[in-house]
Parts: C-alpha cells; structure tokens; sequence
C-alpha cells in the first residue's frame, strides 16, 4: 500500500533547493503554481518534513526533478536538518520574522510601554516620560586614578561625587548600542538601566530601532524564579514559552535566531539570588555562544557583575546632566503630576529655577539620579518649593535605596550582612561617613574602608550574629552596600567615596546628633570656620532636638573666634560703636551687619552686600533712615574715587561730581556739607578739555581722594584703613561666614528656646569676652 505521505531525503532536499534556486521562485509563487493556498507544505517540503503524496509529486513537477530520485526510502529517525542551510532567500526569513513582530506586539507592548514609579500610583507611560540616557564607554570604576587625581579632578568646584563624569567622553544610549552587537550595561541604582532597555525594545517594535529584527524582553529575575519551580532552566525554551502565547512556534523561533534577527533584551543581571547564579549565568552563557549572530543587550549593576560574557563591550549609564534633569521635569510635571501642559511647564520652570540656586547644591546632586529625581519631584508637587529641613528630603532618599526600591521591584538580595536590621545598616553607614568626612577624606583607599567596617563590627553591639564572619569579610561588607544600595561608589580601582557628598554630610550630622553631648558638641563647634562643614552643622541643626545647647555652643565658639586677633576685635569694637550711634529703629542686628560690609575695601567680595542686613529687617530695601544713607551715599562717593584714572577722568568727571553733591542728605550736618562742597569745588571744569583734566587727575587724583577719605573717616567713622594682612582678611571672612551660619542654624532649628532665639538676634555680630556658659548650663 502506498504512502499517504513522502518526505525528501537529505540530497533530494539539495537538489529541489537547487531547481528552487535556478527557477528563481519564491514559496508564494512555487505554492501558487503548486495549487496551493498556504505556503506551510512548501515549508514542510524543504525541511525534510512528511507532506501529502500528490503534493510532494507536484512541487516536483514544478521544479523540474524526478521525485523518485529525492524520496525519502529509509524508515530511520528524521534527520535534524539546519533551516538555515535551506532558507536562503531572504524574502522567507523577513516574513517570518515580521510575522513574529506582528504577533508579539502587544505582549511587548505591555511588557515594556509603562513604567511604575514609587509613590505613584498608576502606571506612567514610558514614552511619556523616558529622556534619551547618555554612556560611558569607560567604566568609572576601571580607571587607574590615584586619590590625589580625583581629588585634582573636582578641586575646583567639589559640589559632588561624580565631578570626574564631567571629564569622560559620552555618547547617547542609542548610539551605544548601535555600535556594539553584544553589550553589557552597567549602572548605579536606579540610573535608569531598565527604563532605557525598554525603550530599546518599544524602537525596536515601533520600527524606529533594528527595524527587521524581532524584540525579545525578558526579566532575569522572572526567568530564575520560573527557572526554579519549573526545574528547567533552559533560556531557549523560556523564549518559546513567551511566544508560544502569541501563536509563534518553536521552530519559527529557532529559525530567527539562527540567522541573527533576533534584539535580545536580558534585564537584571544583578536581581536574582546567589543560589541561582552558576546555573542561569550558565545558561546566559551557553544561549549566547548558541544564538552568537543576534544583537544582545544585557543590563547589570555596576558594582554586581561578576560574570565575563566573551565579545561583549561593557559600558556604563553616565548621570543626568542639567539638559537632561530639564527634560524629566517638563514630562514630569505634565504626565505624572497631571497638569495641563502650560500649568505644568510653568511648574517645572519654577522647579528647575529653584534647583539652581546655591543653596539647593545638595538637591540638584541628587537630581542626578533618576529614581531620586522622581523622589525629588514628588516632594516638589506637594509642597511647592524644595523642603526647608532638607534632612527629610534626604532621609526619604536613603531609605529608597536601602530598602524601598528593591522592594518595590520584588527583588531579593544575598545579604553578606542580612541579620542587620535597618537600623544598623544607617548606623555603619553613619560611622563609616563621619569617620571620612572628619578625616577630611572624601575618597579613601578599599583597604582603609574595610578597615573602618571591621572596627565598627567589632566594638558596636550588635544583635545575634556571626560577628566574626563579617569582621574577616568585611570586603564582602563593602561590596554588598555598594552593589545593592550604591551608597558607597569604587570611583577609581580600589579608590572608594560616598556615592553623593549629600549622604556624606547628611550621615556624618546623623551620627553627631545620635551620639550628642556636651562634650562631643563642644568638640563640633570648633569646625564652625570650616566652610566645607556649613551644610553638616545646617543638618545637624534640624534634627537636634533641641537645639539650643547646639546654637548656644556655636555663639561661643564665634566669640573665641572674635578674640584670637587684635585687629579682627578692635573691628568689630568699633562695628559696636558705630551702631550704637544709629538712632533709626531698625534690628540692632541688621545695622551691625549693613556697617560690617559697608565698612570693608571695595574690592572685597563682601563689599556692600547687604542680603544679611535685609533678611534681618526688610525694612532696610525701603527707604533708608538718613544716617544709613549718607553713610552709603559717601561709601559710594569714595568708591568712584578710587577707581577713577586719568585716563577715563574727563569722561566721569561728572559722575564724581554728582557723587559728592548730597545736599539732600546734609541738613543736619552743615560742617560736613561745607566740607564736602570744599572738595567739590577743587575738582576742575569740565570744559578746560581733556588733555588738561588728564593731567589734572594725575597731579591731584591721589591727595583729593585721601581728603576725601580722612573726611569721611573724621566725620563719620568709616571707611578706615585697618591694615588687614590676607590671614587677617580670611578670619575676617570666617567671621562673618560662621555668624551667617549661626542665623542659617537658627531658622533652621525645629525646636529651640525663645529665650536662645532672643539671645542669638541680639548678641549677632557682637564680641563678647564672656562664655556662655552660664546660659546653656540654664537653658538645659
């Protein structure tokens, strides 16, 4: 009995290819000819596959060969034919592969069109708020930096942490990862790892990216789990599952990755436990080497990978710049708060306006990272500006990376240090940065940091644990907080820093209030002229409860400053004296620090900066008192003075004039008005020409603005010389930083006496040769 069916031998198969080849046929054509209306038994025909007898002798016919010659006469297993070596014509794996697209659309769609932000509570659609991310083809932590290099690279502006970023070539994501065919992603984080690899896979779908391959997305740590229960970790078949779905078959898929048309899309390399690792890197491994002709992507955390994949280039996700903090915010704003897109730009410019300022350094540092510029950005929606106690803000941010972003996402890390609560966890990080930041190390060697988490193990009580474990391993210590939190960064090889100067202070001013006394206060105040521990003493000032004894210690400490140069306390005896004769009822205060900088070289940086004066009495941007105003009139008289030459005399001769005419002001004063009227007069006539007011500056310029100096001097107490050396100039400047620093703490106290509020306003800018003492001992 003849078969119902007749399959073609291997040589049958290479000659029908050839007769295929030569007659120039396509499967559509060859199954039209055929009389068929599906192209599947021509698919079956080539690949060795049983088909309908009155079919296989008609395709035959068609190509001109004698089916008897290329049938299939043993009964043996099916050989395993290689579709790649049948398929050559492209047309056939272009549709194939095209059909896969067009089935798994909305399973890609959905895998990879939203993302979900903490503390949102719906999804947000990706291209609603993705910006484009920049790289690094140089992985920060591969360099071969010495301390002193990076701490030359942020010399002159260290604000951060990343200041060397500033100094390595970027290129945008897309550019990366067409340039490479296996890449390998590194990140902090947070820094947008997963975000930027599902843009990648929604181009791909969308036909904006690898247009002709077929998107494949999967999440590592869903593939371990599924691994795990299943008992089968085969990659390949996960991939078949996932399309299986969609009405593509295993064969359709071993066929586009055979030939290359496949973007694979592997997230996470870092999110799946120790104990599945060898096995799934494993297959990783063996699925790359299989499948070596497809475009490969694989996302991991910078300081988590440990594992080398042959022929991949590894790369690194550089941090937001301004430009692209910019563009988050304007979608921020509109998409995730839901504002109109005028209302919400309008936001966003405020938003962006108020991160630039000086103050807010410490903020935009943090906006640099993704997942904490959202945090930043929701804080932002609520209260309208940035928060005062900025402690908040940056305990909100520790807690995101120590436990609410891996918890969020469902991800379960190998802790070297697990029986730590979290507590303890803030507790050595606390120590760890108030160690470094008083060393005044902000980058320190792995060796001296695992040293420092081997003390902390060691002396501090800790609960039930194997304490001594931890305390020969405290590399692994340091490894698992960089690799799961990111708090601590390998900036260079075997160099280490906070991964924000941020952290740094907040941790460091966490660690002076939990261990707070009047004996480590005291101590503390004594950096009260360091300028690199302001923002630490502002923190510390917000979370000390109270924080009287704090600001009490710091008024005395500026007094001890007061008295340790002669000439800085004969200046402010004199600051005293000058106020005092003020009648005008402005804030004592305000007027000591309106003459403190009226008082100072024209030169200085602090000359006639009065936003110290106006904050402490707004009172001072109306209408002045009259003694305040001719005193700055006759400050503003000697300053065009003393930067007049001859060379532009002729030409501000008029400005000079005017400048010394303050009859306005003068009615009370008739011996210096007629002074000033003196000195008016020696100036000469504009009309004598400019040859002659040359040479009248030149001979006179010099002793007619000394008179006019001694006369202010004589008659109004200011504008003296003191002979400040440039040591005595930076204690000048360290004076009235620390006063600054003394009324930033103040308003930023949370819980402080009236009593010190009072005591503080009045004795600003004040030398006291008394201690304190007795007023903290009494406010205890």
């Amino acid at each position: 009995m003849a078969k119902r069916s007749l399959k073609a031998s291997a040589e049958g198969i290479r000659k029908a290819k050839q007769a295929f080849k030569r007659k120039r046929l396509t499967q559509k054509r060859l199954a039209g000819e055929v009389g068929l209306d599906t192209r599947q038994p021509i698919w079956k025909f080539f690949t060795g596959q049983p088909v309908d007898r009155q079919v296989f002798h008609e395709i035959c016919r068609v190509l001109g060969i004698n089916s008897k010659e290329i049938i299939e006469n043993t009964n043996s297993e099916k050989e395993s034919i290689s579709i790649e070596n049948i398929l050559e014509n492209s047309l056939d794996i272009d549709y194939l592969v095209q059909k896969a697209r067009f089935a798994h659309q909305e399973k890609i769609q959905a895998q990879c069109g939203t993302l979900h932000l903490l503390d949102i509570s719906r999804p947000i659609g990706l291209d609603d708020l993705y910006v484009e991310v920049n790289i690094f083809e140089e992985i920060t932590n591969q360099r071969w930096l010495e301390i002193n290099n990076l701490q030359s690279l942020c010399s002159n502006n260290f604000n951060s942490f990343n200041c060397g970023q500033r100094h390595q070539h970027r290129v945008t994501g897309l550019e990366a990862v067409s340039k490479y065919s296996k890449l390998l992603i590194l990140g902090k984080p947070g820094s947008g790892k997963t975000t930027f690899l599902q843009s990648i896979a929604l181009r791909c779908a969308q036909r904006h990216f690898q247009h002709d391959s077929l998107p494949i997305f999967i999440n590592l740590k869903n593939f371990a789990e599924d691994s795990s229960n299943s008992h089968q970790s085969s990659l390949l078949a996960y991939i078949n599952q996932e399309f299986s779905d969609c009405g593509v078959s295993q064969t359709e898929i071993s066929t586009i990755l055979s030939h290359g048309k496949a973007l694979i899309l592997l997230d996470g390399l870092d999110e799946f436990t120790h104990i599945d690792n060898d096995k799934i890197f494993r297959e990783i491994r063996n699925f790359i080497e299989k499948y070596y002709k497809n475009k490969i992507i694989i996302t991991c955390r910078l300081a988590a990978f440990q594992y080398k994949f042959k022929g991949f280039t590894e790369v690194e996700i550089a941090d937001f710049t301004l430009l692209q903090i910019r563009a988050f915010v304007d979608k921020w704003f509109v998409t995730v708060a839901k504002n109109s897109l005028r209302e919400g730009r309008a936001k966003a410019d405020n938003f962006i306006q108020k991160l630039e300022l000086p103050e807010n350094r410490q903020i935009l540092e943090l906006a640099t990272v993704p997942v904490l510029l959202n945090l930043t950005c929701l804080v932002f929606q609520f209260l309208g500006d940035f928060p005062t106690l900025r402690s908040e803000l940056y305990k909100q941010a520790l807690e995101l990376l120590l436990v609410r972003w891996d918890e969020a996402r469902g991800v379960k890390r190998d802790e070297v240090y697990r029986n730590l609560s979290l507590s303890h966890k803030i507790k050595l990080l606390c120590y760890l940065a108030s160690t470094t930041f008083s060393q005044g190390n902000y980058f320190f060697s792995e060796n001296n940091i695992q040293q420092l988490i081997a003390s902390y193990l060691r002396h501090f009580p800790l609960e039930p644990i194997d304490v001594e474990a931890l305390q020969i391993d405290s590399g692994a210590v340091l490894k698992a907080i960089e690799a799961q939190h990111g708090l601590l960064l390998e900036q260079a090889r075997g160099i280490y820093s906070f991964s924000h100067l941020t952290f740094q202070e907040y941790l460091t001013a966490r660690e002076i209030v939990a261990n707070a006394n009047s004996q480590t206060l005291l101590e503390f105040v004594t950096q009260i002229g360091d300028k690199r521990w302001q923002e630490v003493f502002l923190l510390t000032a917000g979370m000390i409860q109270p924080a009287d004894e704090l600001l009490l210690l710091m008024k005395q400490q500026i007094n001890i400053l007061a008295n340790s140069n002669l000439k800085l306390h004969n200046f402010l005896i004199w600051l005293e004296h000058k106020s005092s004769t003020i009648s005008a009822s402005y804030h004592p205060a305000s007027i000591r620090a309106f003459y403190f900088t009226l008082n100072l070289p024209i030169d200085h940086p602090l000359a006639n900066n009065q936003t110290l004066a106006v904050f402490l009495d707004h009172r001072l941007t109306g209408k002045l008192a009259d003694d305040l105003a001719l005193d700055l009139a006759l400050v503003h008289a000697l300053g065009v003075s003393l930067k007049m030459s001859d060379n532009i005399f002729c030409q501000r001769l008029s400005a000079i004039k005017l400048a010394v005419d303050l009859q306005d002001l003068l009615h009370e004063y008739p011996s210096l008005e007629k002074s000033l009227q003196q000195l008016q007069s020696e100036l000469p006539y504009s009309y004598v020409g400019k040859i002659a007011l040359k040479e009248w500056w030149q001979a006179n310029g010099e002793t007619w603005t000394l008179k006019l100096q001694n006369l202010i001097v004589s008659d109004r107490q200011i504008c003296q010389d003191w002979q400040f050396n440039e040591k005595e100039w930076q204690l000048l400047q360290q004076y009235w930083d620390a006063n600054k620093l003394l009324l930033d703490c103040l308003n930023h106290a949370s819980n402080v006496t009236n009593s010190t509020i009072q005591l503080i306003e009045k004795t600003l800018f004040l030398v006291e040769s008394v201690v304190l003492a007795s007023s903290i001992a009494g406010d205890r």
